[in-house]
């Protein structure tokens, strides 16, 4: 039983350290370029304050521009609810599929990723839309995760997206590009 102990103790330290690191919730500038598409200096470089204005004319203006996805993502990370936009981007993503061998099986990841009850990155989505989307997919059609997806984007948008427009990420982000033109 003694040599068992310090193994046990070695992995209470790792598992502090790890909830220490989940519970250190960034959110700042910083955050954002380390997740832009490109090198961060050539990212904010091409991005104008212009752009990153209007970002917060609606959502799908942030939704429709790459930095603006990537600070957003950035913004949800902070939040512990990334699987909110990894969802709405794989149902957007799915709605591209011209297979049909390929419709089933991605249907069905999707499902397991982000519906199933338990799901890894489980959405929060109603009891009735799950069901719906259950039997959506058990004959999957381009259109199985619509409703699913659309009450995503609604709780997003009703509840993140003004968190994120107040956020330091975001007015981090400002902020960088004005400097720029001064």
């Amino acid at each position: 039983l003694t040599p068992l102990l310090p193994h046990i103790d070695h992995r209470n330290r790792g598992m502090r350290t790890r909830l220490g690191c989940l519970s250190h919730k960034s959110d700042s500038y910083n955050d954002f370029t380390a997740i832009l598409p490109d090198k961060p200096n050539r990212a904010l470089k091409r991005l104008s304050t212009e752009e990153a204005t209007r970002w917060a004319d609606s959502f799908d203006v942030l939704l429709s521009h790459k930095y603006g996805l990537a600070a957003f993502r950035a913004f949800l990370k902070t939040e512990f609810s990334e699987e909110n936009l990894e969802f709405w981007l794989a149902c957007e993503d799915f709605k591209k599929t011209r297979s049909a061998a390929k419709l089933a099986a991605k249907a069905q990841r999707i499902f397991e990723e982000f519906i199933d009850v338990q799901a890894p990155r489980e959405v929060n989505i109603d009891f009735q839309t799950r069901e719906l989307t259950r039997r959506n997919v058990q004959e999957p059609s381009l259109s199985c995760f619509d409703q699913a997806q659309g009450k995503v984007h609604s709780l997003m948008e009703k509840d993140s997206y003004p968190r994120f427009l107040r956020s330091k990420i975001y007015t981090d982000l400002l902020s960088q590009t004005q400097r720029r033109l001064s």
